[in-house]
């Protein structure tokens, strides 16, 4: 059984799009969770030495406006069919 080109596609750029999406979360990860040079103020206290800090919101909406282009961009993209384009009822 051979896939044609118009299943292939799709497939390929979900698969794009969701090893993007867990890289891109993999090192929002290790930027929230790790220590760096712009930490920022503990803007929310969770625990002892652990903390909300400035520097995690700035990742987060990175991290979050990046997933949302990844759907954009693997999300199928259909051109508007008009009315006279379309089949007719089958009878």
């Amino acid at each position: 059984m051979a896939l044609s080109g118009t299943t292939v596609v799709p497939v390929f750029r979900w698969v794009c799009a969701a090893v993007a999406g867990a890289v891109l979360s993999g090192f929002a990860f290790l930027l929230v969770t790790g220590r760096y040079a712009n930490d920022g103020p503990v803007i929310l206290q969770l625990g002892a030495g652990h903390g909300l800090h400035r520097g995690d919101l700035f990742v987060a909406t990175g991290w979050a406006v990046a997933m949302v282009m990844l759907a954009v961009l693997a999300w199928p993209h259909r051109r508007p069919v008009s009315r006279a384009d379309r089949p007719g009822p089958s009878r």
